[in-house]
């Protein structure tokens, strides 16, 4: 990828922008931009934002559960280095992206799906186990995911998602045999994160009990994804009700919020609370993975970026020395 440090930024809505993307990647990570909704006008404005707040490569990130087609004939264009698919079977995209000169990963919720990513020429495979945050894909645990990913795909690189939000994480990942780790949550409490103050403070207090995951609760606009959010009003009245289907849930079709950007914005919307919204955020779709627990202070992106890899580094030099120790007291 040319990148110096194994992180990836996580796509995560309209909390991430041109300034985050670009951040990460002059902090020596990989920045991945999500414009699987963008119009072709709006995306290739924000790709070459991107472009002029940052030389190191970037990804942008493709939802396959809409078509995508011209978005990425026009990523293509304008030369985006990394193609990542998410949310399906990427097919004969995979083959028009190389062709156009991208790297392309996608990413799988099984050893199976990884093994036909890699078939389709896929060039790095994302392992997103079940503690991530936002929309899940497998559901499969990380720790249970990632090496068997690796094991099925090798020598393609890997990388592991999914609760990672610090060193320890990163450090576990690449002991798993993962090539780097996609961070989401962490990043939502970055400086840089297009997020709305309520939403970042509700990150910053939660534990990493705090999320739950659900099969299609914020399914307006995009049904039929399962994703894990932080518990808020709209889910505890929700589960009080009885859980019942869509069309008989409670408040459905009430408007909670207003975004200046998207207008108003109902209740069980797939939304990221972003910065402009006004309303009742606590009723909104608060994406959150079950690392969130160690998210606890509000810091630039790059500041974040470097703290993690520090602190794996730190953790893998100590256990060297560890493994060093114990093999020597095994041979005498």
């Amino acid at each position: 990828l040319g990148i110096k440090i194994p992180i990836v930024l996580a796509p995560m809505g309209i909390a991430v922008g041109p300034k985050l993307t670009a951040a990460v990647c002059n902090a020596g990570g990989l920045g991945t931009i999500p414009l699987w909704r963008a119009d072709i006008e709006t995306l290739r404005r924000q790709i070459r934002e991107v472009k002029s707040l940052t030389d190191k490569p970037f990804a942008v990130n493709l939802n396959l559960d809409f078509p995508q087609e011209e978005r990425l004939e026009a990523c293509l264009q304008e030369r985006v280095p990394v193609i990542s698919f998410f949310w399906g079977d990427p097919g004969e995209l995979v083959s028009r992206a190389k062709a156009g000169g991208a790297i392309v990963m996608q990413t799988v919720g099984s050893a199976e799906e990884a093994k036909a990513a890699v078939r389709y020429g896929v060039d790095i495979v994302v392992a997103q186990g079940w503690e991530a945050g936002g929309h899940v894909w497998g559901t499969v645990a990380t720790m249970a995911l990632v090496p068997a990913v690796v094991d099925a795909v090798a020598p393609v690189p890997v990388v592991a998602a999914g609760g990672i939000a610090d060193g320890r994480g990163l450090a576990a990942a690449l002991a798993l045999g993962a090539s780097g780790a996609w961070i989401g949550t962490r990043f939502l409490a970055s400086s840089e994160a297009a997020i709305h103050p309520h939403y970042r403070d509700r990150l910053l207090e939660a534990s990493e009990s705090d999320t739950v995951h659900l099969q299609d609760l914020f399914d307006l606009s995009w049904p039929d994804a399962p994703h894990r959010v932080l518990r808020n009003k709209t889910v505890t009245d929700w589960e009080v009700a009885g859980r019942p289907e869509t069309g008989n849930r409670p408040g459905e079709g009430e408007i909670v919020a207003h975004s200046k950007s998207l207008g108003e914005i109902l209740r069980y919307r797939c939304y990221t609370p972003g910065a402009d919204v006004e309303g009742d955020i606590e009723a909104l779709s608060m994406w959150a993975g079950q690392g969130v627990g160690l998210v606890k202070k509000l810091q630039p992106a790059a500041e974040i970026v470097h703290e993690v890899c520090d602190e794996a580094s730190l953790i893998l030099r100590r256990l060297g020395t560890t493994s060093g120790k114990a093999k020597s007291g095994i041979s005498n």
